[in-house]
Parts: C-alpha cells; structure tokens; sequence
C-alpha cells in the first residue's frame, strides 16, 4: 500500500474540474479531502467506507441540532462535523480515482448520503425550532416553514443539478477543459454547503442564528430560481 506521501502526489494529478466550484469548495474542501482520501488510501479503505465516515459524521450533527438545547460550545461541534463530514464527502471521490475508478454502486451511495444529509440538516432545524421556541425566538409558526422552504430550495437544487449533467453532453473528444471563473467561483459561496455550515457557529445566539440561517433560506431560493432557467435553456438545446 503506498504512502500518504506519494498517494498525495498522484492525487494533486487527478483533481475535477474546478469549473463551477466555489472559492471554498476549491480551496478549502477539496484540499482537505485529498489529504483525507491520502489517509485513507494508506489505511487500506475503501470509498464507500469512507462515505459511510462521511455519513456518520454529518449525520451526528444533524442529530445534535434537533436533540441539544442551543448553545455556542455545541454549534462549534455541529459546524466541525459538518465541516469533516464534508471534506470526507470530497474525499471519498478523490479516493476512488486513486484506486483507478469508482463503481455505480459507490457514486449511488454517495449521492443518497447526500441528498438524505440535505433533507435531515433542515428538518432537524426544524424539529429544534419547535422544541426550543424559547431559545430561537420561535414561538410563531410562521418560523417552521422556513427550514421546509430552505429544504425545498436545497433539495431541488441538488436534483436539478445532478439530472442536469447527467442530461448533458460530455465534451468533444480532446477539447480543452474552460478555465474556472473566479467570479463565479465567488459568486457561488452562498450556497456552497461548506459556507452553508457556518452558520450553525451561532447557534449560542438564538435569534442571530435563526435570522441568519432565513438569509441563507432566501439566497438559496433566489439561487433556485437562476438555476432552474440556466440548466432550461441549456438543456432546451440538447437533442435526444
């Protein structure tokens, strides 16, 4: 078994595309993976192993935010397992090209554990904004159709997304990959998943988080929105 030294070496070679990837995706969270799929190489694992890890991980979050009363000490545990969580979802593709390709089965699993992490972080919230009303300043109803409105915008998004470049051609044989956008790179960080965990470091705040996580809510529907008349227009042009 090789090295984390020299798996790092042929893994900076085998990188994805960084167009349409945010700053923090790139640069944060794709490093971050690859020194965990290094890891992970040099320890015999296999990628559904560690989405399984990835899994756990999120999943442990999402369970702590319904469950555990608000507070700064536990959002700071929320936000690092999400954070893990999610360089372990980077990680997990990066470790199947090193060991010369991933299976269907693998990429099946990996888009489950993701859609089903997106579904349970939001109805978690949810479930907290309802059991701890004094704490978030929930006491109104009204408040328990914003993580239902950021599921739907979040859920959506990922389906359309994914559907869509399964829908799409490939590239020409031997045409060059476009270069990354830096602005859309930025433009982008909104609703980056890794940005998105950020916000539950101010779950000690009660209110600032609540508030926080609507304008997360808000953006990720706008979002929707330009996403959905993007990815029609584009498809609009493939013929079957």
């Amino acid at each position: 078994m090789a090295s984390v030294g020299t798996a790092l070496r042929e893994l900076r070679g085998a990188q994805k595309s960084a167009k349409g990837v945010s700053l923090y995706s790139r640069f944060v969270n794709r490093p971050a993976g690859r020194y965990l799929a290094a890891g992970s190489y040099a320890l015999g694992l296999t990628p559904n192993q560690v989405t399984l890890i990835s899994a756990a991980f999120s999943f442990a979050a999402v369970a702590a935010v319904a469950l555990t009363a608000p507070s700064w000490a536990m959002g700071a545990a929320v936000w690092a397992a999400l954070a893990v969580g999610f360089a372990f979802d980077s990680a997990d593709g990066q470790l199947a090209r090193l060991r010369g390709g991933g299976s269907a089965a693998g990429e099946w699993l990996d888009h489950v554990v993701d859609c089903a992490k997106l579904t349970a972080l939001h109805t978690c919230v949810l479930i907290a904004f309802h059991r701890f009303p004094e704490a978030y300043g929930t006491g109104s109803d009204g408040w328990l159709l914003v993580p239902l409105g950021f599921q739907f915008a979040a859920v959506v998004t990922f389906f359309g997304g994914l559907l869509t470049e399964k829908l799409k051609p490939g590239p020409a044989p031997g045409s060059a990959a476009a270069a990354p956008s830096t602005l859309r790179a930025v433009a982008l960080l909104p609703v980056d998943y890794g940005v998105f965990s950020l916000v539950f470091l101010l779950l000690g705040g009660g209110a600032l988080f609540r508030w926080a996580y609507a304008g997360l809510g808000a953006v990720a529907a706008l979002f929707l929105v330009a996403f959905l008349v993007k990815w029609f227009r584009e498809l609009s042009a493939v013929r079957r």
